[in-house]
């Protein structure tokens, strides 16, 4: 067997494959001698077969498919030996008529080869690292809502504009009747909620479904529609005030911090604000790291320059999915999904570059710590040693889950890597001015 590769440019080569008679002959030989042993051919008996109807009759076909083994075999071997960075899979070039009868065989293979390329992870313009920090206003707005929470409703005779309003949306033409407790504060116009204050049980509201709400989602759960079915909805509904409430807000004892974080875990008003404030803030950590790890990739992904070979790609798209496509269509998925392979090579390089690597001991680990903080969601602070495992196995189990958890595992470490080299910029601010930068003013 001879194997040779000419590299046609920088990122296309071809491999041509020799099989000569002997490199399979004694394997075929044998193959077909087991089957002489087996077969059964009316008018012989088993084992008696003639050797030459057994070719005749499977000669061939045994043939082929030891020779496409080796094929397969030699090339796998070569790519790894050469240590080849290929793209996709190499494709055969096409032969028609192949003289099985030869002497030897020759088959070429084009590959797509990765290209080479240096990741420069000092930007010019520094990227932006947020810290988020829970300032006074969204505390003491936490700690109103706890009060609101554990506290106690009082029956009123009239709405005003902290009441909690229980009635019934009604329109006859699309079936809305609807029971719901709502605030004043989810509607987005004052003039709906001039309509409400003032307003007593018995009494019937008009309302137009268009600009009720600021967000769809409120106009869904009072209507009971789907999404679709509010989208664009311009009808009139009736609210029929059936009762009107005020909650007083629970008073900051030690009752109700021991209600919220057990016995004696709190004691004071400061406790619970910094309290608080620090859960708050590894949420923000969480938040701002996302950011930081998208910023980071597009920066990588627009900034990193190299050619792909684009028409062996396309090409080999025409047959990689469970469906063919043709030309066009394969070129249509190729642009989509360009982006996608140029950072899967900044991120293998990343990767070999930093020595990164994750250890099933890591995968196991944070699914235990993962499981561990589920638990305790649901009160179960301190579970066994061997109940971690079992669950962690049984996730782990799961191939999806466990390939799921180390590419989580993976991420985290870029991040680590870009915390340490990146060219960033750390910016603190409040979470309601991250969300309006990074998101809008919504």
């Amino acid at each position: 067997m001879n194997i040779t590769r000419e590299n046609v440019d920088a990122l296309n080569a071809v491999v041509k494959v020799d099989i000569a008679k002997e490199d399979y002959s004694e394997k075929v030989e044998k193959i077909l001698s087991d089957y002489r042993k087996t077969a059964n051919i009316p008018g012989f008996r088993k084992g008696h077969v003639p050797m030459g109807m057994v070719k005749k009759q499977y000669g061939k076909a045994v043939l082929v498919d030891e020779v496409n083994k080796l094929l397969q075999d030699a090339l796998n071997k070569y790519l790894t030996e050469e240590k080849l960075d290929v793209l996709g899979q190499p494709l055969p070039k096409p032969q028609d008529n192949i003289d099985w009868d030869a002497e030897v065989f020759t088959f070429e293979f084009e590959l797509g080869l990765a290209p080479e390329f240096e990741v420069n992870l000092k930007s010019k313009k520094a990227i932006t690292q947020y810290n988020i920090i829970a300032d006074d206003k969204m505390i003491d707005e936490q700690v109103e809502r706890i009060q609101k929470q554990y506290g106690k409703l009082v029956s009123q005779d009239t709405v005003e504009k902290d009441s909690e309003v229980t009635g019934t949306f009604k329109n006859e033409e699309k079936e809305i009747d609807n029971t719901v407790t709502l605030t004043l504060d989810k509607f987005k116009g004052k003039a709906t909620e001039k309509k409400f204050i003032g307003a007593k049980i018995g009494d019937v509201i008009p309302l137009k479904t268009k600009g009720l709400y600021e967000d769809e989602h409120e106009l869904m759960h009072a209507l009971k529609l789907g999404h679709d079915e509010v989208h664009g909805l311009d009808i009139e509904v009736t609210f029929t005030i059936t009762e009107i409430n005020k909650r007083e807000l629970a008073d900051l004892d030690q009752d109700l911090f021991d209600k919220l974080f057990g016995k004696d875990k709190i004691k004071t008003v400061t406790d619970l604000k910094a309290k608080i404030k620090e859960d708050a803030e590894k949420q923000f950590v969480q938040q701002a790291d996302q950011k930081l790890l998208n910023d980071v990739t597009e920066y990588l992904i627009e900034h990193t320059k190299f050619d792909l070979p684009a028409e062996f790609l396309t090409k080999w798209l025409q047959t990689a999915g469970e469906k063919e496509m043709d030309s066009e269509q394969a070129k249509e998925e190729y642009e989509k999904s360009e982006k996608s392979l140029r950072y899967q090579l900044i991120e293998g390089k990343l990767i070999e570059e930093n020595n990164i690597q994750v250890t099933m001991d890591d995968i196991k680990n944070h699914a235990r710590e993962m499981i561990k903080g589920q638990m305790a969601q649901f009160g179960q602070m301190n579970p066994s040693e061997k109940e971690l495992d079992d669950i962690a196995a049984r996730v782990l189990s799961n191939q999806d889950e466990a390939r799921r958890i180390s590419e989580q595992l993976v991420s985290q470490k870029l991040l680590a890597v870009y915390k340490e080299k990146a060219n960033l910029k750390v910016k603190k601010l409040s979470y309601e001015n991250f969300v309006k930068e990074v998101y809008g003013d919504k």
